[in-house]
């Protein structure tokens, strides 16, 4: 299920970015969002379901970080909020992100863990602390292929 969730997720932080850059209003990704949230939701829900011992739960809080990131960003989209919550919301996750690098045992995975760090960071100085970064749209779009897409895709065929 691994694949399937970075394969949206690749897609979703690629609309995102294209979003940050103005090529469209936010409102009109908060649907994506909205369904990437609720399947990494649904995901991770079913690994909790499954889980036997406390790396299973661990590995579900890693998905669980995608989940509610992309739950609060719909709605902050759609609603027009200013998304300070969110900020903040991604400091903790970005802090969080470096406890699941610290664990992975592959240094792809490693390397993935860190760079989603920096991307919740950046969103923290961007909405959180209300300083705008001009490179975070680029940064976004670059992210999502390299660390989601492609994973995902070459998970799901079996090439991973």
């Amino acid at each position: 299920m691994l694949g399937l969730a970075l394969f949206f997720i690749g897609a979703v932080l690629v609309v995102n970015g294209v979003g940050l850059s103005g090529r469209f209003e936010p409102r009109d990704s908060a649907p994506f969002n909205l369904l990437v949230g609720l399947l990494a939701l649904f995901i991770n829900a079913i690994g909790i379901l499954r889980a036997g011992a406390d790396p299973d739960f661990f590995a579900a809080a890693g998905g669980l970080l995608f989940a509610f990131t992309y739950l609060y960003l719909a709605v902050v989209q759609w609603w027009g909020l200013k998304g300070v919550g969110l900020g903040w919301y991604c400091l903790f996750v970005a802090i969080s992100a470096l406890a699941f690098a610290a664990s992975a045992g592959d240094m792809r995975v490693i390397a993935m863990w860190l760079v989603w760090a920096s991307l919740w960071f950046f969103f923290f100085v961007a909405l959180g602390l209300g300083r705008p970064l001009r490179f975070l749209a680029g940064y976004t779009v670059l992210v999502g292929v390299v660390t989601c897409w492609i994973p995902g895709l070459m998970i799901l065929m079996g090439k991973w």
